[in-house]
């Protein structure tokens, strides 16, 4: 017999790895469908939607948090050290007390945004610290004075602009920060005594247009993000899909679509399998042959849809006798079913098979035109690859379980017979005999079990 082409197995994806939570909801994916369908600048997420985005989005944007906190503790830190080294006692001194608020205050939130906390919570605390920082800094100038003054309030609305760029956090939390680094800015400058009011309000309203169109630059940036999450979420949805659709089209392509079991495919590829693990075979292996005696008479009398009903019954009453989690069962033929039982022994084998004989003998299946019984029967061939006997490939395994259950059919069906390899021979198989017209080879000296 030719050597069955070697099938190559790709896992499926599984859906549950693809979508986030929440995806599989048709309000979600109408809704993100809705919104991709829209200008880019009209976006605006929904509550469920929102939720979904910033879980996905909060490891990197605490993470720069985080980074960004550590740094302004560090470079502010090295400032006052500087400060100390380079400038005059009296001035140096003064900036100490506001310099030491802002390495406690930056860490502190770092360490506030290890974690995932409640959105109200962390947004509060974070507002609170860049302000606080920002104050920090502002009450260094103020407390040098002179060229420092405006020097450290310039220092000021650049940190809070740095922190608008690259915090990917809500609108309304780049907003507030914005406008308390403008408040804090005009403030002080209001209580600047080398400045009158009108000087103020220019220089205030002057960093505001910058500072206002970092926030619509920060708006835009997250929408554009918001954007990707949605194409994100409608990618995975497809492939989601997709994946549904080949895992299904995957079990059409192995299930017999009749008895529900596998199909003759499935089976062969189940067969190559199991011998290439060996190389040359597995240690002990028991394959059954089961064909439903006089099945065409059984058709051809009470009909395709009785016929039908009985493949079904006989298919869950083999089912019911093997090992679900070693064993395998597929349908071979019109009528004919093959058994594979991995590591199971002559004797295991035997008693198997005849329990599946009794069982569908026991069910009583009507087959009036039977000459073997009133009820519809089962012929079994059993073949065994034991440990001790020479590797036989699958090939010759199949075929001699084929040629007992030829055995169990000339000596009368509704039987058990096994495969004695230690006699073959050369015998034909009648035409139609279990839906087969080739001859078989290897005909076994054989045994009713």
């Amino acid at each position: 017999m030719a050597k069955r082409r070697k099938v190559v197995h790709s896992p499926s994806i599984a859906a549950d790895r693809i979508c986030p939570d929440g995806l599989d909801d048709p309000a979600i994916s109408a809704e993100v469908e809705r919104l991709l369908s829209r200008r880019t600048r009209d976006i605006r997420l929904n509550d469920q939607i929102n939720r979904l985005y910033r879980d996905r989005a909060w490891p990197q944007t605490a993470k720069i948090i985080r980074a960004w906190m550590i740094w302004v503790a560090i470079l502010g830190v090295l400032t006052l050290g500087l400060n100390l080294l380079l400038l005059p006692p009296d001035v140096s001194k003064s900036m100490i007390l506001p310099s030491a608020m802002l390495p406690p205050i930056a860490l502190a939130v770092a360490l506030v945004w290890r974690r995932p906390r409640a959105p109200w919570l962390q947004g509060s605390l974070l507002v609170a610290g860049v302000f606080a920082i920002l104050l920090s800094i502002a009450l260094v100038g103020v407390s040098a004075g002179g060229e420092f003054y405006e020097r450290h309030l310039s220092i000021m609305l650049f940190v809070a602009i740095t922190a608008i760029i690259i915090f990917g956090i809500p609108l309304a939390w780049t907003a507030i920060i914005a406008a308390l680094a403008l408040g804090l800015y005009f403030v002080f400058q209001l209580t600047n005594p080398s400045l009158n009011l009108g000087s103020a309000l220019a220089s205030t309203l002057f960093f505001s247009t910058g500072v206002f169109a970092t926030v619509a630059a920060r708006r835009n940036m997250t929408i554009l993000a918001q954007k990707t999450f949605l194409f994100e979420l409608r990618d995975r949805r497809r492939v989601s899909e997709l994946a549904e659709v080949n895992d299904r089209l995957a079990s059409l392509a192995r299930t017999d679509p009749l008895t529900g079991v596998a199909n003759r495919r499935w089976m062969e590829e189940t067969i190559d399998q199991l011998w290439d693990k060996g190389n040359t075979g597995p240690d002990r292996v028991a394959m059954l042959m089961c064909d439903i005696d006089e099945f065409k008479k059984l058709n051809d009398h009470l009909g395709h849809a009785e016929g039908d009903r009985c493949l079904i019954q006989v298919a869950t009453l083999i089912q019911k006798h093997v090992r679900r989690s070693r064993d395998h069962l597929a349908r071979y033929g019109g009528e004919e079913f093959l058994v594979i039982l991995p590591g199971m022994s002559e004797t295991d084998a035997l008693c198997v098979a005849e329990r599946i004989r009794e069982s569908v003998e026991a069910a009583a299946l009507p087959h009036p035109t039977s000459v073997v019984s009133r009820y519809v029967t089962l012929s079994i061939g059993v073949a065994v690859q034991a440990p001790a006997d020479e590797k036989v490939s699958s090939e010759q395994l199949q075929r001699s379980a084929d040629a007992a259950l030829y055995q169990a059919k000339q000596s009368g069906r509704n039987r058990v017979v096994i495969h004695r390899p230690a006699q073959t021979g050369t015998r034909g198989r009648p035409d139609g005999a279990a839906g087969k017209t080739a001859p078989r080879a290897a005909s076994p000296s054989s045994t009713s079990a």
